[in-house]
C-alpha cells in the first residue's frame, strides 16, 4: 500500500506482493534447511516466473492513467534520526559508525523480525508434526502423490490459508515425507503465503477486484504449470528429493541441532513476552485521556524524528 501511494504502478506492486514472501532470505534458508537444494532453487524461481508474468499482465491490460509523483523515503533506517531530504547525502551516510549499524541490523534480525514469524513459525511446526504423526503415509501417496489433481488439492487448500512463507515450509517439507510430490508441496508453498482472505480483501481495495483477479489467476496457473515441470524434471534427471529431506543428521551434527532448537526455542519465548508487553502497554496507552503531542526538537521537513542530534543542521 505504501509503495502504491508512492506512485508504484499496479503490474510493480503484484509482482512484490508475490515474489517478496518467496525470495526472502529467511524462507530460503528454512526451505534448505528443511527441504534440499532442489527445492531452494525451484522455490524462489517459481515465484520469480509468477511475480513477472503477473505484473506484466496487469501492466499491459491496464488503463493507461497519470500516475502520482514519487516520494521516496530518505529517512535513517538505523534510528530515524533525520528525514534525508535537508542532508546532504554524504553527511546521511556517516551518521552512524559501523557498530552502530550492526547493531540495528542484528536487532531488527532478533527482535522486529522474529517478533513478527514466532508465532506463526512454530504454529508451521505444530501442523507439520500432527500431518507426520496422525495422516498416513499410504492415504496421502494415493491420494495426493502427484498430477494435477494433487496440485489443484493443495491450490485450493493454500489459497485461502492465513500463513506465511516460513512457516508453510514444515508443513511442505512434511508433507513431501508422506509421500506427497514435490511439485504438489511446491505449488502450497507459492499458493499459501502469497495468497489469504485478509491480504486478498485489503489487495481488492487497494488495486481492485480485476487487478485482483489477474493476481490470483497468475498465480493459480503458473504455480501448478511450475509444479508440474518440477516434477517432470525429478523424473527426468533422477533427482531424489524426499531421500534429501529425510537424512538432514548427515548433514549438521545432533549436538548442534539441539543447540540451535535451544537457542531458537529461548529467542521465540522472549519474543512473545516482549509481543505481549508491547500489547499491554498499546492498551494502557489507549486508556490515558488525549494529550497535545510536544513538538520534537530536530523535525525537519514536518516529519517526527528522533531528538538526537545527527549533524544535519550543521553549517557546511
Amino acid at each position: 500500500m505504501s509503495l502504491r501511494k508512492q506512485g508504484a504502478n499496479k503490474g510493480a506492486v503484484s509482482a512484490f506482493l508475490i515474489s517478496t514472501p518467496e525470495s526472502g532470505v529467511d524462507s530460503i534458508a528454512v526451505t534448505y534447511a528443511l527441504m534440499d537444494p532442489v527445492m531452494t532453487v525451484a522455490r524462489p524461481a517459481s515465484a520469480f516466473i509468477t511475480a513477472t508474468v503477473a505484473g506484466l499482465a496487469e501492466n499491459l491490460t491496464a488503463r493507461k492513467r497519470a500516475s502520482a509523483p514519487l516520494v521516496p523515503n530518505l529517512s535513517c533506517p538505523v534510528d530515524n534520526c533525520c528525514d534525508g531530504v535537508d542532508c546532504a547525502p554524504e553527511k546521511h551516510r556517516r551518521h552512524h559508525t559501523l557498530f552502530e549499524k550492526t547493531k540495528a541490523g542484528f536487532g531488527f534480525a532478533f527482535m522486529d523480525l522474529w517478533d513478527d514469524m514466532a508465532g506463526w513459525f512454530f504454529l508451521g511446526l505444530v501442523l507439520a508434526g500432527l500431518i507426520t504423526g496422525f495422516i498416513p503415509t499410504e492415504w496421502m501417496s494415493r491420494y495426493l502423490g502427484g498430477g494435477l489433481t494433487a496440485m489443484l488439492v493443495m491450490l485450493f487448500v493454500g489459497t485461502p490459508l492465513y500463513i506465511c512463507a516460513t512457516a508453510s515450509t514444515p508443513i511442505a517439507a512434511a508433507l513431501i515425507l508422506k509421500g506427497v510430490s514435490p511439485g504438489a508441496a511446491l505449488v502450497f508453498l507459492l499458493a499459501g503465503p502469497a495468497t489469504n482472505i485478509t491480504s486478498l480483501t485489503v489487495l481488492a481495495a487497494t488495486l481492485g477486484k480485476r487487478s485482483t483477479a489477474i493476481y490470483l489467476s497468475a498465480i493459480a496457473v503458473f504455480s501448478i504449470a511450475c509444479g508440474l515441470m518440477l516434477d517432470w524434471m525429478i523424473g527426468y534427471f533422477g533427482w531424489t528429493v524426499r531421500a534429501l529431506a529425510q537424512t538432514p543428521k548427515e548433514i549438521i551434527p545432533e549436538w548442534l541441532e539441539h543447540l540451535g532448537a535451544f537457542f531458537l526455542g529461548g529467542l521465540s519465548i522472549v519474543s512473545l513476552i516482549r509481543k505481549r508487553r508491547l500489547k499491554r502497554e498499546e492498551e494502557q496507552e489507549g486508556t490515558l485521556p488525549d494529550t497535545p503531542p510536544r513538538p520534537p526538537e530536530n523535525a525537519s521537513g514536518g516529519g517526527v524524528f528522533s531528538e538526537k542530534k545527527c549533524g544535519c543542521d550543521a553549517p557546511t
